[in-house]
């Protein structure tokens, strides 16, 4: 989901939380129990607020959306929705599914998702996945018009600032049953709405949205139980979800740790039932395998991990596009892939994972290989770099080592002098981005929302984008992303290869490598399987 908090390699941290003993059942109570390696989520557990995978993981089980992807093919089918349709592409109908209900009891309706997404969208409620609803018609309306940038100070907006507190394209037509009407026909609409951003939301969130976040009602197939910050969030399996599969233990425990290899220790001791990514300690020379027999899952992953440049407005000493380029040049991707990932990574030759439709090998070309003197040459033409690169990052993974081996090879083929800075969590390093605190480069790795090609392009690059951390804004990339979203088939990949073939030119980010991913589990647990997003498909999940 969005953001990643996925981690690589060896760090050295302490355990915040580590389970003691491998019981089943923590309660006595005769329930079933199984604990999944967490992290700490950035905001409070509202769908609108979350945009990254510590907080993503948790909400997703949390709330029913109309729509839930298929755990193998990342296919869209039906959840809440009964039905979405539209004859023009522009103005979609959507019907609900009978007997859906909250955690509460609340019956959810249509206005539980008319009254959520205009929520979200409303700028004076600063949800940062508010652009999701960007293509809905009077989006616009909620947000700020004609105010001069100084009156942004502090990046408070206020109701004054903003005409309408409700879109215009959004109608509740009966109980079951409401309207989308977008500026523009996007024939990819539909796929969107598994994303959690499109969650409904019961009436006790609107009357506290802060406080409903620390203790969430919502709608999915788990429903909150508690919540210890630095320790572990707990989920219970709500005995009302109507969706097609149910789980099959009582109980799902998120342990927050700040080190991957702590959490992989206990994964070997069975005090920790389900680890979505093994560190690289466990990956070197597949002795996962040896480790865990054949408790692990392997898949492709629709993601793409980067380091993004700093806004222009935070540090301009790096906005000319030759530098960018130069540094791109100079990181020896397949030694660092070699050496620190154990092979277990793919360069990244573009902005686009492989996996989803329209992805196109090279769209990155020369600027995305290791290539020394042509590097120098650039940084020659734009000036040289005379200060020292940052390489921020969160310390609660394991990422000192590709970071510190990044920067090596930087220094070395340029003579830059490059450094990695560690923040403490993930969450604290996401504020910082969003705060625009961070100068250099920092981290990034991009998960996909929905299995679009549209999402590694539409929402992190365009102008304004929520998830657009560097600032990057290009007139010709807006249009064609836009023109893209208007069309279907081939017309529509099209559009979306000359966007992303744009990026080159300006290089808002670095692409670094595809990542795959390896999970582990414990002697406890029995049909993990691990989504194309990175996450565990805990409805499937048994005990032996």
């Amino acid at each position: 989901m969005g953001w990643s908090a996925r981690g690589a390699v060896l760090g050295v941290g302490i355990v915040i939380l580590s389970a003691c003993g491998a019981d089943s059942d923590p309660a006595g109570d005769g329930s079933s129990s199984v604990s999944v390696r967490g992290c700490n989520p950035q905001s409070p557990l509202v769908p609108a607020w979350t945009a990254e995978s510590c907080g993503g993981q948790v909400v997703d089980q949390l709330f029913s959306k109309l729509v839930r992807y298929h755990p193998e093919t990342a296919e869209p089918v039906n959840e809440i929705a009964a039905s979405i349709e539209s004859d023009d592409n522009q103005t979609w109908v959507v019907t609900l599914e009978e007997g859906w209900t909250f955690h509460n009891g609340e019956a959810i309706t249509a206005h539980s998702f008319v009254d959520a997404w205009n929520w979200a969208a409303y700028a004076p409620n600063g949800a940062v996945n508010s652009r999701f609803f960007q293509a809905i018609e009077g989006y616009d309306e909620l947000q700020p018009s004609d105010l001069d940038e100084d009156e942004f100070s502090g990046g408070e907006i206020t109701p004054d600032m903003v005409r309408e507190e409700e879109m215009s394209g959004l109608q509740v037509d009966d109980d079951m049953k409401f309207t989308v009407t977008l500026s523009q026909p996007e024939s990819s609409f539909p796929l969107r709405l598994g994303y959690v951003a499109y969650a409904p939301l019961p009436e006790e969130f609107f009357a506290d949205p802060e406080a409903y976040g620390d203790a969430p009602v919502g709608s999915g197939p788990f429903q909150f139980a508690e919540w210890v910050p630095g320790a572990e969030i707990r989920l219970e399996a709500y005995p009302g979800y109507q969706g097609a599969g149910r789980p099959q233990i009582d109980e799902v425990i998120f342990r927050i740790y700040q080190d991957d290899t702590a959490a992989y220790g206990d994964l070997q001791a069975d005090n920790l039932d389900i680890m979505p990514h093994l560190p690289s300690s466990a990956l070197a020379d597949d002795a996962y395998r040896s480790d865990l027999g054949d408790r692990f899952v392997e898949r492709e992953a629709l993601v793409v991990s980067k380091v993004t440049f700093a806004p222009e407005s935070v540090d301009p000493a790096l906005a000319d596009p030759r530098l960018r380029q130069a540094i791109s040049m100079a990181i020896d991707r397949d030694a660092i892939i070699d050496n620190i990932f154990h092979g277990t990574r793919e360069p990244a030759t573009g902005w686009v994972s492989p996996g989803v439709e329209g992805y196109e090998p090279d769209v990155c070309g020369e600027y995305c290989t290791f290539q020394p003197d042509r590097a120098r040459e650039l940084l020659e033409e734009a000036g040289g770099y005379s200060d020292t690169l940052t390489l921020t990052y969160n310390a609660d993974g394991e990422n000192r080592p590709w970071v510190d081996a990044t920067c090596n090879s930087i220094h070395n083929t340029l003579g830059i002098e490059c450094v990695g800075v560690p923040v403490a969590d993930f969450g604290t390093f996401r504020t910082k981005i969003q705060a625009r605190e961070i100068g250099g480069i920092f981290r990034n790795v991009w998960q996909a929302d929905y299995p679009s090609i549209e999402s590694f392009l539409g929402p992190v690059y365009s102008t304004g984008a929520p998830s657009n951390d560097g600032d990057f804004s290009d007139p010709e990339f807006d249009e064609l992303i836009g023109e893209a979203a208007s069309m279907q088939g081939d017309d529509a990949i099209d559009r979306y290869n000359a966007a992303e073939s744009l990026l080159s030119s300006g290089m808002p980010s670095i692409p670094l490598w595809y990542a795959s991913t390896v999970a582990g589990y414990s002697t406890r647990v029995d049909h993990v399987e691990i989504t194309p997003f990175q996450s565990v498909d805990l409805l499937n999940v048994t005990l032996r």
